[in-house]
């Protein structure tokens, strides 16, 4: 949150994304509906995606249109799941 007790963006994790997926492959899903002021998609040591990435967006109409029209979708086989980011727990990984 902002100093005036809004957020000033909203994060959403993206799920279940298939191991060959690109940024620009799922940009070019989301880009339509909202404009993401970032766009990660987590990956491992191999450079292949994790399975999951985060993007961020100005405001809350912006996330939940992106949910509602994304959350589902099939992509590379897989079918997204869709939803705003949780703080971790235990706070970043060393």
């Amino acid at each position: 949150m902002d100093g005036t007790g809004f957020r000033s963006t909203v994060k959403l994790h993206i799920g279940n994304l298939p191991r060959t997926v690109t940024e620009s492959e799922l940009s070019a899903l989301i880009t339509p509906i909202a404009k993401p002021l970032t766009l990660e998609i987590i990956k491992d040591s191999m450079g292949a995606s994790k399975g999951f990435g985060f993007a961020d967006f100005a405001t809350d109409d912006e996330a939940k249109a992106v949910i509602a029209g994304v959350n589902g979708q099939n992509l590379g086989g897989n079918e997204l799941k869709l939803g705003e980011a949780r703080p971790r727990k235990n706070g970043p990984r060393a």
